[in-house]
């Protein structure tokens, strides 16, 4: 296996400017899993599988899945449990940068343990999404062959496992953080300070002489595009340019997984900033899609064309050719 994702699957209840939809397929191993998968499947990657890990309930329902085996997602890690799936409740104002969680129900995630298959293990890129930082360090343990080893977090996390979640980041090469997550773990209101606090080990629990963060970590900034703090220099760029938002859920883990997708081909060699930038560019677009709509619908229907001129024309937005 190519790329292995970790991390929930469940339904979504969201509010927005726009609408109020409920039981919309998520969790942050379906978004990143499905765009992944978009990679895969229409861009043309040679030799990359995308796995999903994770656990839903017996009401996860037949269409659900369905989808996922139809966009190409390998389900050999998805668990049954006798408890619901998990769910989540959010709601969006303004410029809806950031979410307002209005109820998180654990449910089955509650006691999520990650289990691999058998020949999973050691898969070339090993995502940790936000899954808590119990079973992010069991992944990262039981995975130590893969080249490339990410996460993410969400405040859940990061107020009731701030330990664990400073052990994962001492054990991965990139971390993907939106930047409200980024200054809370690095205690400063300014996200280059903090994520330098995040990398350097500082900010950490134990400090710096505990041991460094990431060597890579990139900024989610919303409307303001994205950052990546990587040991060789900075990468910036803004975000593309969507003239209406219908709902930003799963934004963050769309643009994790086109960005990894991407990273599949360099077999590791994430010193190579020039390819992160291109996956970036790729991360940007993709998930520039999926604000366009409620739910997973918009990456799980992503035609070639449609994107590849999209791409396109965010190449020459930025001067990248």
């Amino acid at each position: 296996m190519e790329l292995v994702i970790v991390g929930s699957a469940g339904y979504d209840d969201i509010e927005t400017p726009v609408g109020k939809v409920s039981g919309l397929l998520g969790g942050s191993a379906i978004y990143s899993g499905l765009s992944a998968a978009f990679h895969a499947r229409d861009i043309g990657l040679q030799r990359l599988s995308v796995g999903i890990v994770s656990i839903v309930g017996e009401d996860f329902d037949p269409d659900s899945e369905r989808k996922l085996r139809q966009s190409g997602l390998d389900l050999g890690g998805l668990k049954r449990s006798m408890l619901p799936t998990f769910r989540w409740s959010g709601r969006y104002e303004g410029s809806m940068d950031n979410a307002e969680t209005v109820s998180t129900e654990l449910n089955s995630l509650a006691d999520f343990n990650p289990d691999f298959p058998l020949d999973w293990k050691n898969s070339e890129i090993v995502f940790c999404s936000s899954a808590s930082p119990k079973s992010q360090n069991s992944v990262l343990d039981a995975n130590q062959g893969a080249f490339v080893t990410a996460l993410d977090t969400f405040a859940l996390w990061i107020e009731e496992d701030f330990h664990g979640l400073s052990e994962a980041l001492r054990k991965v090469d990139i971390a993907i953080f939106n930047e409200d997550e980024v200054n809370r773990i690095g205690d400063d209101s300014n996200y280059m300070v903090s994520a330098k606090k995040i990398m350097s080990g500082e900010s950490l629990d134990g400090g710096g002489l505990v041991g460094s963060g990431p060597d890579c970590l990139i900024v989610k900034r919303g409307s303001a595009g994205c950052v990546c703090i990587h040991r060789d220099g900075v990468i910036t760029l803004p975000a593309y340019p969507v003239p209406k938002i219908v709902d930003p859920t799963g934004c963050g883990d769309v643009f994790a997984g086109a960005f990894l997708a991407q990273l599949v081909p360099l077999k590791g060699r994430i010193a190579d900033i020039e390819s992160i930038r291109r996956a970036l560019v790729h991360a940007t677009v993709t998930a520039s899609f999926n604000i366009e709509s409620f739910g997973t619908d918009a990456i799980a229907n992503l035609k070639r064309g449609k994107y590849r001129a999209r791409l396109d024309k965010f190449r020459r937005m930025v001067g990248i050719i």
